[in-house]
Formats: C-alpha cells, structure tokens, sequence
C-alpha cells in the first residue's frame, strides 16, 4: 500500500510540477521504515519460541485438545500469525491463529481437532510469522518439526463411562436402573439387621449366636464372561457422520469391555469377517483393557460376507462356559438375516446372544418426509419398508430367544451398555 502511494504521487507530480520533491521524500521515508522494520525483526537471531504440545495419542471420534505455545524472545511488542501444518485427513486449510505478544510475554494457544479414522496422522512443523509495531515486514519461522500421533479407538469416551460406573452415576446420561429379580447367588457378607432389610435373608444361626438380628448380604455375580464379537464385513463399511459402522462398533465394544471389567466379569473380544480375525479370551487381568485397545486399533474393514460357520465352530472352541455374546453387525433386509439365522440359533443355544445392528438413519428421514409427485411415492414407499424389516428382524430374533438392539449409530455405546446391566441385574448370564 505504501509503494502504491509512492506512484500515485510520482504520477501525480508529472501533472502537478508543485509536488515538487514531496513523491521521493516519501518514497525514501517509506524505503526507511522498511529498513528499520528490517533490522528490528532480524537483529535478533532467535526472537520466537514455538511447540506443539499434543497428546502421546488421539482419541477417535472425539474432540482432542492440543496446544502451541509461544514465547517472545524480542525486547519489543510483536504481533504474530501462527499456522499449525495439521495432517491431511482433517482437510483444514484455514489453520491460522493470531495472538500478540509482549517483550518475554509466553503464550498457549489450545484448539481442538475430531479424527474420524483410525491410523497414524502425521504433523508438520508450525509455521510462525512475526510482525513489529510498523508491520511492513513480516519475519517468518519454522518451529517444532513433524510428528506422527497415532489414533486409536475413542479411549476418551471410554474414560467418561469410566468414571461414571465408578461412582455409580450410569443413570445420569441415560443408562435406567433395572429392577432386580430375587437374589444373586454371590454372597457377599453378614451384617446387622436394618429396617427395610428383607427378612428373608435372615441369618438364623448368626441370629442365634449374636443375639440380635443379622442378615446375609448379596452382591452382582462376578467373573462372568462377557464377548464382544465385532463383523468387519463389508456391511459395516456404511458411513455415519464422518464414521464407518465398524468404528461406532469398536469404539462400544471399548467402552462395554471396560465396563465388564469395573463389574469384575470377564471381558474378551472376537472379530470375524470371511476370516477369523482377533481372538482374545475373556479374561480381568489389569493389562486385559490396554490388549483389547491395541487389537482394535489395528482392527479394518473387509469387503466379503461373514463366515458364520467360521464364527460357530470358533466360538464354541474358545467360550469354554455359558457367557455373554454381543454381536455387533449390520442387517438391512430379512433374507441378511435369514443367511445367518441357522448359526445364531446354535450359538444362542449355549450362550446368551444379544445381537446389536443399526437403524438406517437416513431411510429414517426420507420416510418422514411429505411425498409431493410420482417418483417421491415410490421412494418413500421403499424407505418405509427397509425400516419395517428392521423391525421385523427384531421379531424373527425374539422368536429364538436371541437378545436383540435396534439403535441409531449415535446412540449406540449407551444402549449396549444399558442392555448389559439389563441382563445382568436379571441375572440371565
């Protein structure tokens, strides 16, 4: 803008000749200035201090926070332009952070990034570029060369549930407290009689000794084993808000495994599509979580059926006594279901299954929308009838005595949960 004022005016003295010398004094103030703005952004060899504090990994389809911090080194006020060279997954080209900074001023700068893939995602370096007070140069630096941070499976999601389960507090987001049915067999202490105690549960002979009521306490059966067996085929590719099937799969069958372990059952996992994958058994080791984690990281989708018969004969060669199995897979039609059905009555006949699949979302809101010509008819018709099977399959699976979840992918860790405390404060395990 300075330059463009200088010819303005030298252009403006050939048809004024009274300018006189005002254009070259302005353009020598200008060239001044710059030299100046040179000398104060260059004296100083080293003027800025910038790094990227990030996480040792990032957490799958949650906000991660990271960080720049910045300090001024120059004995002067500067205002700085900051571009953190974020990697390619996120498609972010508009990275730009502004901030000043005062004479040995430090700063930290926190933004938040939503990985929707699991892998590695590598980091360039940032990119800092510094202004003085006169701002006719701008100095730029390259700081904090790249990394490479690994994403996993959403472990943040799985600390919140966490935490939740430790203070009992799984009804706050959602999660229904279940009625119990008679006792657990897990008998846990005898303690003094207080009102409201059943007296069922009256110990007589402890009465008898003591001399004042006692009473036998129960607790939650432990050391159940719970399966999480997860179908990498290609039905659970379909996307959801940046997400595959599989990924809202791995990511509650994460947070279900962690659970089962605050609960002190037994947590394993299976994957399968045309081939067995992962096979861990169930197990309540402190390292069981972190070996879950690192299988699933790694865990992608396949493009062929499920073998189910693969999946039987290994289920019944790995699960050694009556367990829970969660199966997360995807049906969109009755005959999907019917392909598989003949395997899940033989597993269900040893093992309490509890099938979850998704609702078709989008189907959903094409349904729900008002039908304005011929071809919106037709569309609307066939949307109504892929959510009506869905239903249907709920139906063909009670009919066999196998536990079933129909859930939006969204809602899906909540609901998977919900239905384990379900069934184990029914003691059907």
């Amino acid at each position: 803008m300075g330059l463009g004022g200088c010819v303005v005016l030298f252009m403006l003295a050939f048809f004024f000749p009274w300018l006189g010398v005002i254009p070259q004094l302005v353009f020598y103030t200008l060239v001044l200035l710059i030299s100046i703005d040179i000398i104060m952004l260059y004296k100083t060899k080293k003027g800025i201090f910038a790094k990227r504090h990030a996480p040792e990994r990032l957490s799958n389809s949650d906000d991660n926070e990271l960080g720049i911090y910045i300090e001024n080194w120059y004995p002067l006020n500067i205002n700085i332009g900051i571009i953190d060279e974020i990697p390619f997954q996120f498609q972010k080209r508009d990275v730009w952070f502004k901030t000043f900074l005062k004479p040995g001023q430090r700063k930290r700068i926190n933004y938040t990034l939503r990985p929707t893939r699991r892998g590695e995602y590598e980091f360039g370096a940032i990119r800092v570029y510094v202004m003085s007070p006169l701002a006719l140069i701008r100095r730029r630096y390259n700081c904090s060369q790249g990394e490479t941070l690994p994403v996993y499976p959403s472990f943040l999601q799985m600390r919140k549930y966490e935490l939740m389960a430790i203070s009992n507090n799984l009804s706050e987001i959602g999660i229904k407290k279940i009625r119990r049915l008679g006792h657990s067999l897990e008998f846990e202490q005898v303690k003094n009689y207080v009102q409201g105690d059943d007296y069922r549960t009256i110990n007589w002979k402890a009465t008898a000794r003591r001399g004042s009521l006692m009473t036998n306490s129960y607790t939650d059966e432990k050391a159940q084993h719970v399966y999480c067996v997860i179908d990498k085929s290609r039905s659970m590719k379909m996307p959801f808000e940046g997400l595959s099937l599989l990924d809202y799969a791995i990511n509650a069958s994460l947070v279900l495994s962690n659970v089962a372990l605050l609960k002190e059952d037994k947590a394993g996992l299976i994957t399968v599509a045309e081939k067995i994958g992962a096979v861990i058994p169930a197990d309540r080791r402190p390292t069981q979580i972190n070996k879950i984690l690192e299988v699933l990281y790694k865990e992608k989708t396949r493009y062929l059926e499920t073998n189910m018969e693969l999946l039987y004969s290994t289920i019944r060669s790995v699960i050694k006594q009556r367990s829970l199995v969660v199966f997360f897979t995807n049906y969109e039609s009755m005959s999907a279901l019917q392909r598989q059905l003949p395997f899940l009555k033989r597993i269900a006949k040893f093992h309490l299954l509890l099938v979850v699949f998704f609702e078709n979302t989008e189907l959903k809101k094409v349904s729900e929308q008002s039908a304005t010509d011929v071809e919106g008819i037709y569309i609307k018709t066939i949307a109504e009838k892929f959510a009506y099977d869905k239903k249907l399959i709920v139906k063909e699976l009670a009919k066999y005595n196998i536990q079933s979840i129909l859930t939006t992918p969204q809602n899906l860790t909540i609901n998977t949960i919900n239905r384990y405390l379900e069934l184990k404060a029914k003691q059907k395990i």
